[in-house]
């Protein structure tokens, strides 16, 4: 057998799915399907995330919301790589790979108002102790373009002391979604919430409404494994 890393994936993904004539039957990407291929997917993007040239290197595997802690704990790996052990910040690659209940974290205010999901998964927003109706994960505390922001690491008013998902972002941190888990959490809302659209539909209109710059990947599980075999990554759960 030939060695996978002499090549790319990318190119054996899509050599293979053509001689099962997967591309001719599909002539238009589709958005939206319990499966995804090579084909419906950006995975030039997720390529390019696997190879990055960074010398350290973390895949979180996160799959429980767990109110949000493991922010916290990646915003430690990145204080403690940088400002602990003197690694330049350029030489850090961090991804978040979310799945499970926490896939949610990657969509906007309007999934999380529209389809209920504070109520669902239990998240209750601290400014209206109610169900959130609304990504309390996402927005930074202080705004991450405001040039007052402090840069000392030791202000817990700074950036690197913010734990929100655009301040992660900002600090060069790749979050991913889990297309399989959208199906899956699709399907689970239309069934929960008596919807009269279909699973397809609902998957289609969360996709319209993911964060800025989420990686949708086709399925987390194997993302991970690509980026332990091909990239080097190091692998962390909580």
């Amino acid at each position: 057998m030939k060695n996978v890393t002499r090549r790319s994936f990318v190119s054996i993904a899509a050599a293979g799915m053509t001689a099962l004539g997967l591309f001719s039957a599909m002539p238009e990407p589709a958005e939206a399907q319990l499966v995804w291929t090579a084909s419906d997917w950006k995975m030039a993007e997720f390529e390019k995330l696997v190879h990055n040239p960074a010398h350290i290197k973390q895949v979180w595997d996160i799959v429980q919301i767990g109110d949000g802690k493991f922010l916290s704990n990646i915003k430690n790996a990145l204080n403690g790589l940088h400002f602990g052990y003197g690694v330049p910040t350029e030489q850090i690659k961090i991804a978040a790979a979310l799945h499970g209940p926490a896939n949610m974290l990657n969509y906007d205010d309007y999934v999380w108002s529209n389809y209920q999901i504070g109520e669902w998964l239990k998240v209750i927003d601290p400014a209206t102790n109610k169900p959130a109706v609304r990504n309390i994960f996402y927005n930074s505390r202080n705004g991450v373009q405001k040039e007052s922001v402090s840069k000392d690491p030791d202000d817990s008013n700074s950036l690197f002391q913010d734990t929100s998902i655009e301040a992660l972002q900002a600090r060069g941190v790749q979050f991913m979604s889990c297309h399989t888990a959208t199906e899956e959490q699709a399907r689970a809302l239309v069934k929960r919430n008596k919807l009269s659209q279909s699973p397809e539909e609902i998957v289609k209109d969360m996709l319209a409404h993911t964060q800025p710059h989420i990686l949708v990947n086709a399925s987390m599980v194997s993302a991970i494994a690509l980026m332990q075999a091909e990239g080097r990554y190091t692998y962390i759960t909580l």
